[in-house]
């Protein structure tokens, strides 16, 4: 679907929608558990339907009731159920988080799995957990667009390091407690993306299961149990960051719904949205929130005659679109001057943005909503190639865009 937007200032209220990082979480504590679990507010977005559609095939039933609103049937009992004999299909879709967040669990539960996905997700490194396999002699195979991994997790030690990605902590975390014996994650480099293991932490916990924080990892004890529990899905403060990114681009809007004291890592967006308002030359450092790149350099493009950088950003460059090329090509299309490097952009921001071109939103959801954001000061209009993609994390985005006054035509 491509979308054409006229350009035009937003106004209204909007309440970001359920926050998809912490919906994969509790979704997966909920299967893990005996018994029911319901969880409010859940966004049927392409991710989140890809987590339960696998927690399916792993034997778990998350069931749709009204108002988006989901009950999860456990596993409970059933756990570990061994079948080496016979693997699972997982499709993961294009969400990295089922992905990664799985691949140890089904470990832990079935014995192995084979994982699929489409777009880039099978591309996406998963070199950690291959190393883990090397030494804990878990066969792995990984060809023809799928990974299968076969084997049994055992308690011990799992060396990880912390600046690839957080998602390979995050899936431990989640297999280790159901070994029957205690485990411990080591952290071999700094721990980047810290909220999101927060995040984590904190699903695990609502679920009766803890792991003990040390100097460079965690201790997780085994033969723990998750427990039943219900609740709401907060607002997503990573989608609330492309609603503060046309805040600061000029139009008049109003957030709610959202928790102030989260332990989202994206609220970062505030202090950021705050700096990106100050004069002078300014160096953002993403490696903490590497989501928030798009919304931020679309905030930068417009920052008149000022200089800022978005450093520390290689992992960009791995999802659903080469983030630091895809936010450049976009951006400088739409008439704004950044720089790609290895591992940052660097923006010189312009009083506004010429517009009057297409964007190729290159199949990456955040990249079409940046541009979405950016269309509002352009000065003629802008064509969005594949702007369904915003399927993936935000369903609601564009309707949401037209109801607060986004001129958007399907062309």
């Amino acid at each position: 679907m491509d979308i054409r937007i006229t350009p035009g200032l937003l106004r209204g209220t909007v309440a970001p929608p359920p926050s998809k990082s912490q919906a994969h979480r509790l979704l997966i504590a909920a299967a893990l558990s005996g018994g029911f679990s319901v969880l409010r507010g859940l966004a049927q977005s392409q991710d989140i339907q890809a987590t339960a559609g696998c927690l399916r095939a792993m034997g778990a039933y998350p069931e749709e009731l009204d108002g988006g609103d989901i009950r999860v049937h456990g596993l409970g009992s059933s756990i570990p159920q061994h079948r080496e004999d016979w693997l699972v299909k997982f499709d993961c879709g294009e969400s990295g988080s089922t992905l990664r967040f799985l691949i140890p669990v089904a470990l832990a539960v079935q014995g192995g799995g084979i994982f699929t996905g489409r777009g880039r997700l099978m591309e996406r490194p998963q070199r950690p957990y291959f190393d883990i396999f090397d030494e804990k002699g878990i066969f792995y195979e990984q060809k023809d667009g799928a990974l299968t991994v076969r084997g049994e997790l055992t308690p011990g030690e799992y060396r990880l390091p912390g600046n690839v990605s957080s998602q390979f902590v995050t899936g431990l975390l989640y297999a280790l407690p159901l070994l029957d014996g205690d485990s411990q994650i080591v952290l071999t480099s700094p721990l980047e993306s810290r909220g999101y293991v927060d995040m984590t932490l904190d699903a695990l916990g609502r679920f009766g299961v803890r792991a003990e924080a040390q100097e460079d990892g965690w201790l997780v004890p085994g033969g723990q149990k998750y427990r039943p529990c219900s609740m709401t899905v907060e607002a997503d403060w990573s989608q609330a960051a492309f609603w503060y990114g046309a805040i600061a681009l000029g139009s008049s809007l109003e957030l709610e719904g959202l928790n102030a004291f989260s332990i989202q890592g994206d609220m970062k967006i505030v202090p950021c949205f705050l700096k990106l308002q100050e004069r002078g030359e300014l160096e953002l450092d993403v490696s903490d929130c590497p989501d928030l790149a798009p919304p931020l350099a679309a905030m930068a493009a417009l920052r008149a005659g000022e200089i800022t950088r978005l450093t520390n950003a290689a992992r960009l460059r791995m999802k659903e679109s080469d983030r630091l090329s895809s936010v450049t090509r976009a951006l400088n299309a739409l008439g704004a001057d950044v720089e790609e490097g290895p591992d940052f952009l660097t923006i010189t921001g312009r009083d506004s943005l010429a517009g009057g071109a297409a964007v190729d939103c290159c199949g990456d959801h955040r990249i079409a909503m940046m541009a979405a954001v950016a269309a509002t000061r352009c000065k003629s209009p802008v064509t969005l190639l594949g702007a369904e993609c915003v399927q993936k994390s935000y369903p609601d985005f564009w309707e949401e865009y037209k109801r607060l006054g986004g001129k958007l035509d399907v062309v």
